[in-house]
């Protein structure tokens, strides 16, 4: 018992040191196009590519982690998660920046997915809770580094942000690396509350079940929006008039967008393991409905009352806590469906659907200059929500409990 919750402390202290990488870059992109004068578009494919190197690696990584263990993945993936941002210190050119994308993206790719890997692995009985507290580092570890990467951008530039918390998260990393370890071969047997597959899926066999292609559209579908939110959420505080507003606490003042990403991280990571854990006791499709649900009706409220400060810090929060557990949700529910021998190639390849929404992501600021509002992006944006929530009770509840009938008489 003590031996895994350590294991999960350990994962979680990773995916906390590789969190900037993604969840950071929105405070460089102003200052990378005041010192260059770049387009928004061609500086958001960085972000782009990071993304899609991050999931579209992870099918390979995943391979790896069911061979060889958790510890040289994430030991690897440390290294180049630093690197990357030492490498973006010294870019002067866009394909500078698009080179630090690719090595933070294989870097960051070994580290989440081992990391959710071993707690899927970890935690058969709460599966949902641990892959959420893991998932959460990832979106809520920025909230240490929030305020000391703007200082820092602000004193000396972005370029000394990006060298010196390269290195301190590259070493994070690495340290944590070293102890991580995964479960003997039948040393977890918890039972679960909710419907678990008693077959170990190849990936093969996963690939010709129509739950997974549900799943991987309904993956899609939901990051999509929210990759939008976090790479554009500077862009979309600047253009509704926000951004600097200075918002007063009466002990503290603090602009709206960086107080909005501070506030964001805290409940980007809250709702991971909250929706995670009620989805160990009431099932992951109705908690999956009810978060889709709410995502929507926040974007559609970030459209409409947007240009009030106020009303943009709290907004963004729900969109933020209705999206985070995405990542906990479709995890947890892949290791229900297909069994956990496989699950690191498996989940892998599931995990693509966030390499394929950011293709999506440059697509919004051109969406929204051709139309010149945000508005058409953000209905965009909750139609999938939407659509993703019908299904998740109308398709994949009911596909998933006759696959699990179907195993069941193939085993007795």
């Amino acid at each position: 018992m003590s031996t895994r919750w350590l294991q999960l402390v350990y994962g979680v202290a990773c995916m906390v040191a590789a969190s900037n990488i993604q969840y950071s870059w929105t405070q460089f992109v102003p200052e990378i196009q005041k010192a260059h004068g770049w387009e928004r578009a061609a500086i958001q494919t960085a972000f782009s590519i990071f993304v899609v190197v991050q999931t579209w690696s992870t099918p390979f990584v995943g391979h790896f982690i069911d061979r060889y263990g958790p510890r040289l993945l994430v030991l690897l993936g440390g290294v180049l998660t630093g690197l990357a941002w030492v490498i973006n210190s010294y870019a002067t050119s866009l394909p500078g920046f698009y080179v630090g994308s690719v090595v933070g993206g294989l870097g960051v790719g070994a580290v989440y997915a081992t990391c959710i890997n071993n707690s899927i692995k970890w935690f058969p009985d709460k599966r949902g809770l641990a892959v959420g507290l893991t998932a959460a580092g990832y979106g809520s570890g920025t909230i240490l580094t929030v305020i000391p990467i703007a200082n820092m951008i602000a004193s000396a530039g972005y370029q000394a942000a990006f060298f010196t918390f390269g290195l301190i998260q590259g070493v994070v990393i690495v340290t944590f690396a070293s102890l991580l370890r995964g479960p003997a071969p039948g040393a977890i047997n918890f039972s679960a509350k909710v419907a678990q597959s008693r077959r170990d899926y190849t990936l093969g066999e996963a690939l010709r079940t129509p739950v997974f292609w549900v799943m991987l559209a309904m993956f899609t579908g939901t990051v999509t929006g929210g990759l939008m939110a976090v790479a554009q959420l500077s862009v979309i505080a600047e253009d509704l008039g926000v951004r600097n507003y200075q918002i007063n606490f009466y002990f503290f003042t603090m602009a709206a967008l960086p107080f909005a990403l501070m506030m964001n991280t805290i409940v980007n990571g809250i709702s991971r393991p909250t929706f995670g854990w009620l989805s160990d006791h009431i099932g992951r499709e109705r908690v999956m409905f009810i978060a889709f649900t709410l995502e929507a009706l926040g974007i559609l409220a970030l459209g409409w009352y947007g240009h009030n400060p106020w009303a943009f810090v709290v907004l963004s929060g729900i969109v933020f806590f209705a999206w985070g557990e995405v990542y906990s949700l479709f995890s947890a529910t892949a290791g229900d469906t297909f069994g956990t021998k496989h699950i690191g190639t498996i989940y892998g390849l599931l995990y693509c659907a966030k390499g394929i929404a950011a293709l999506l992501v440059p697509f919004g600021n051109l969406l929204m200059e051709a139309t010149g509002t945000w508005s058409s992006v953000l209905y965009s944006m909750a139609a999938l929500d939407i659509t993703a929530a019908l299904a998740a009770i109308f398709l994949l509840m009911p596909m998933r409990r006759r696959m699990a009938e179907a195993d069941s008489r193939a085993a007795a």
